[in-house]
């Protein structure tokens, strides 16, 4: 069925057709007449679904040619992070002038200044991550008293993430009577909770769930040396193809691209301690194939939302069954074949049997040497050039970090501080011990030896007492 007979708006679908979107996917044929319909919605598919056009034509279908007051939007799509959230308004931020709408993102790490001008000006659909929408809901700069519809996107990770009673407090704010779509790839206590509480007798649709995805991909454990570790992944990092490498923590992350960079892998790192605009041009490298592997934290690539990424290459272990799902979920996306690789040493098999196997995932278990031919046939793996990849890395790379203003320290002390943090320090420290009274004030002396902690004269009355 075409986009036109499920309702959408012609001027919609002749924009579709121009960029080569002629067929819907499944969920999108079975929610957009519905939602079209002012239904309310409940969607349960995997990432690479087609979601965000399922949900984005038929809002914009609803909404087309309406205009927002200053500062109320009609339309609000919440997403658990800033870059999916980015995504979702480079898709309909694309559609909306065709209907005469527009759309604006609300998200950390990006300009208030320049969301707050927008939202003043009037914006129509508003796609936000729930921490920073909670912030100018408070600054008045934002108020959902006329949002008509209302999108969850990727619902389950925005409640493993903690945000729902910030999602409880955004939902009460819009209009009670207001149309709301909810898509989940789960739907656990949490997600079931807003189901029954904020959707009204809603058309559910459900095209294949994450595990069923999963369990259409290639799955392999591979048994290894502690030793080789760092070889193995550096072969697969130079693979032809698109590759996600995860781990747990930033730290790892960091560690780890290094590494790969020493060994001649061009590769992009993506974590929660890099600012918006590192983030946003690491995706986009990753993206047009500037950089062929990406390594990232669980929480920052729930935002990765790339086609063709071909093996998924789990370093360290996920923390539970649900991060596998969601880590596989970035390939095998919208009817491709991928392939999701585990390397563990032999201690560490029984702690990921346990989380497969709660995945409903049957892995096949190969030990594995650097350079091995059961290697490259699983992975695809090649040696890399051993040509270090010089990269320059920014003060502005890494996210500062902010003070209160109550307890802010004065610009000489942060000057200061980050002098120290980067390794460097105007005046080299003492080595000298310090006598007992000297390290019990201790503290900075503002106006001189000669003066107090709190800044005060000495008593020189006193001194001249002990010495009579």
């Amino acid at each position: 069925m075409s986009f036109l007979k499920l309702g959408v708006s012609a001027a919609l679908v002749r924009t579709l057709t121009q960029n080569g979107i002629t067929e819907p996917f499944p969920i999108q044929s079975a929610s957009i007449p519905d939602a079209i319909s002012g239904r309310d919605i409940l969607g349960r598919g995997q990432t690479g679904s087609g979601k965000t056009l399922a949900f984005g034509l038929a809002l914009l279908t609803r909404l087309a040619d309406r205009k927002a007051a200053p500062n109320k939007p009609l339309a609000l799509i919440l997403s658990p992070t800033r870059e999916l959230a980015m995504q979702i308004t480079d898709v309909i931020g694309d559609l909306a002038p065709v209907v005469g709408l527009n759309a604006q993102v609300v998200a950390g790490g990006l300009s208030y200044h320049k969301q707050q001008q927008a939202l003043r000006r009037g914006v129509a659909i508003v796609v936000a991550t729930p921490g920073r929408l909670m912030d100018l809901m408070e600054r008045k700069d934002v108020i959902l008293s006329d949002v008509e519809i209302t999108v969850l996107d990727e619902a389950d990770q925005m409640a493993d993430m903690g945000f729902l009673p910030s999602v409880r407090e955004i939902l009460n704010k819009t209009k009670a009577d207001g149309q709301r779509m909810l898509f989940s790839a789960t739907l656990d206590r949490d997600v079931d909770s807003l189901v029954r509480k904020y959707l009204k007798d809603p058309a559910t649709h459900s095209v294949q769930n994450e595990t069923a995805s999963v369990t259409k991909m290639s799955h392999h454990v591979l048994v290894h040396e502690a030793n080789h570790k760092d070889e193995i992944t550096s072969q697969i990092a130079s693979r032809d193809g698109r590759t996600i490498f995860f781990v747990r923590t930033k730290r790892g992350a960091d560690k780890l691209t290094e590494k790969l960079l020493r060994a001649g892998v061009k590769v992009g790192a993506l974590h929660g301690g890099k600012t918006q605009a590192v983030r946003t041009r690491t995706l986009e490298h990753f993206k047009t194939g500037k950089t062929l592997a990406l390594v990232a934290t669980d929480v920052a690539a729930r935002g990765i939302h790339v086609d063709d990424v071909s093996l998924v290459v789990h370093v360290d272990a996920p923390a539970d069954h649900k991060d596998y799902l969601h880590r596989a979920g970035r390939t095998a996306r919208a009817g491709e074949k991928g392939t999701v690789v585990s390397l563990v040493t032999m201690s560490q098999r029984g702690e990921l049997k346990r989380i497969t196997e709660k995945a409903g995932i049957r892995p096949t278990t190969t030990s594995i040497l650097p350079g091995d031919s059961e290697l490259i046939k699983i992975t695809g793996s090649r040696q890399p050039s051993g040509v270090p990849i010089a990269t320059t890395v920014s003060k502005s790379d890494s996210v500062q970090p902010k003070f209160p203003k109550r307890n802010r320290p004065s610009k000489a002390r942060r000057t200061s501080n980050a002098r120290n943090s980067s390794g460097r320090s105007e005046t080299p420290r003492s080595t000298t011990p310090r006598s007992e009274s000297s390290r019990s004030n201790s503290g900075p002396k503002k106006y001189g030896s000669d003066r107090g902690a709190a800044g005060k004269p000495k008593s020189r009355t006193g001194e001249r007492r002990r010495a009579r």
